[in-house]
């Protein structure tokens, strides 16, 4: 490396230990400090993607931790981006492009040709900051994958990074995890490790005291921090494991259902919906869950055949169809889109393959194309709605066969489609609910669709001003956990 950025790296015990969110958070302590200050994951597997201003295609979490950071996402923060398809194939996005779609076998010997673009990315990135904040993926503990590692302890050793262990204490058996994570570290590796966070801890942390003690016994690494859980941060989740956990937390308000679908993608769309003290979200997995929702999603798909498939499988079909009948609204996002329309078509092979009668409440019809679109665009609803900016990300081509209206302006085009009586829109858009304005156009469309009384007006929360709230929380939870020696080491002259 030309220029030599001092470099701090989390990794976790596993999946969903709060890897993500704690770096997002450090970027923002960092740079509140006048850090120059970027984050960095060389390889994410996630169905949450996010658009930068050229076009490229990076995972979401790291455009939140470079919005945390204060500076533009790039693809060299996320150089491969894995987004699966089944439980045993997955598109490769590659510094922004797709690569090509591989099973995990072909993956691992493809590493060679991907491990030259992840040395260049962090290269890229050191040369224009002082400390970059880098993300492990997973564990870096597991045997059958340490040798063919581009995420964990290989990118420790090519930035000389500091490693912190992250633990999450409030799922149970953190310091076995921490222990055990360790112990199957080489010891070159174990070497690299300079201490443990204790991630999401309620109560008192004086009573870890001799858990502590016994975790520095055995490993001889102190825990560096402990974390307090913080409730109410309103950060997308980069996991639909997290889905698992929501629900129809308000009695009362406008009712909302998202369809999970087996692939479903960008759900963080609907993150701001679940701030709204105006609307109950559920995320449905059967046509039950869609009783007394007035506004029914269908969200984006990594395979939109087979999803579509799905909800015919399950009754969604009889019962979304019941749902417009009845007067409520409907919405299609992206793959969402595609499947309201006649039929989806894909003549390549790009996704599951074939073709598949669609749900017919759209009059489009849609051809799956090699092709992907991915960019930023400035939109605003027709005709006379909100402005608000969007990206697309899509695989297809989406044909307008019957009478309607285009839903929106999108750079001077029109975009997305509206059925003749108004209770079903469709559109490729994502992030039509980050806007306070636009996201309140859509929730009145629903309560005027459903004919649904007044019960309060919606919010025009912006979600970004939110995230940034959330941010600088956070930072102010690190800064006091944190052991001050981590930030004199990176902060220092």
């Amino acid at each position: 490396m030309s220029r030599r950025a001092r470099a701090l790296m989390l990794q976790g015990t596993g999946s969903h230990a709060g890897k993500t969110v704690l770096v997002a958070g450090l970027c923002r302590l960092l740079a509140r400090r006048g850090v120059r200050v970027v984050p960095f994951k060389s390889q994410n597997m996630a169905l949450n993607a996010y658009v930068t201003v050229d076009g490229g295609e990076m995972g979401w979490a790291q455009a939140m931790q470079a919005e945390a950071a204060g500076v533009a996402p790039r693809v060299e923060m996320n150089p491969i981006l894995l987004k699966p398809r089944s439980d045993a194939r997955s598109q490769i996005v590659l510094l922004g492009k797709v690569l090509q779609e591989s099973g995990a076998r072909e993956y691992y010997r493809l590493g060679p040709r991907l491990w030259p673009h992840v040395r260049a990315s962090y290269a890229a990135l050191a040369r224009e900051a002082d400390v970059v904040v880098i993300e492990g993926a997973g564990s870096p503990a597991e045997p059958n994958l340490m040798r063919r590692d581009l995420a964990n302890m290989r990118v420790a050793r090519m930035t000389r990074a500091d490693v912190l262990i992250v633990g999450d204490i409030d799922r149970g058996g953190v310091f076995a995890s921490l222990v055990g994570t360790m112990a199957l570290l080489s010891p070159a590796d174990r070497r690299l490790v300079r201490g443990f966070l204790i991630n999401k801890f309620r109560g008192d942390r004086a009573l870890l005291g001799p858990a502590l003690s016994d975790l520095k016994r055995r490993t001889r690494k102190a825990a560096l921090g402990v974390i307090p859980f913080l409730t109410g941060l309103r950060f997308p989740e980069e996991d639909s494991v997290a889905l698992d956990a929501r629900g129809a937390e308000r009695p009362a308000g406008l009712g909302v259902a998202v369809v999970r679908l087996p692939h479903i993608a960008n759900f963080t769309d609907f993150t701001p919906l679940e701030m709204e003290p105006a609307v109950r979200i559920v995320y449905a997995e059967e046509p039950r869950d869609l009783a007394g929702a007035r506004l029914v999603i269908l969200p984006g798909s990594k395979d939109t055949i087979a999803d579509l498939r799905f909800l015919k499988s399950r009754g969604f079909d009889a019962a979304l169809a019941e749902h417009v009948r009845g007067g409520g609204a409907l919405l299609g996002v992206c793959a969402g889109y595609q499947m309201l329309g006649r039929a989806v078509t894909d003549p390549h092979g790009v996704e599951s393959g074939g073709s598949e009668r669609g749900l017919a409440l759209l009059p489009v019809s849609t051809v799956l194309d090699p092709a992907k679109t991915t960019r930023r665009v400035n939109a605003r609803w027709l005709p006379d709605g909100p402005a608000f900016e969007a990206y697309e990300i899509h695989m297809g081509r989406t044909a307008i066969e019957g009478p309607g209206a285009a839903l929106l302006d999108a750079d001077g085009r029109p975009e997305g489609w509206a059925s003749p009586d108004g209770r079903v829109w469709g559109t490729y858009l994502h992030g039509l609910f980050d806007s306070g304005a636009a996201r309140r156009h859509v929730l009145d469309w629903a309560r005027s669709a459903a004919a649904t009384p007044d019960s309060g007006a919606f919010s025009m929360l912006d979600a970004q001003a939110e995230r940034q709230r959330g941010y600088d929380r956070l930072a102010d939870a690190l800064e006091a956990a944190f052991d001050p020696s981590v930030l004199r080491r990176l902060t220092a002259p």
